[in-house]
């Protein structure tokens, strides 16, 4: 899942400096929103797998 969130911003990365080259406000705002969503759901993962990491210490 993380490389999956990595290609997201990557994408998003890619489609905003193609949109800002070619003055395309739509595709360049589209790669702004890719990359903040990839970033998000990266985000979230880590801090799933943090209180996962938790629960397991907790545990023992």
């Amino acid at each position: 899942m993380a490389n999956e969130n990595k290609f997201e911003q990557a994408k998003g990365n890619i489609k905003e400096t193609v949109g800002n080259a070619t003055d395309n406000k739509d595709l360049e705002n589209s790669g702004k929103e890719d990359k903040a969503s990839g970033k998000a759901k990266e985000f979230v993962e880590n801090a799933k797998d943090k209180v996962n990491e938790a629960i397991d210490k907790l545990k023992k």
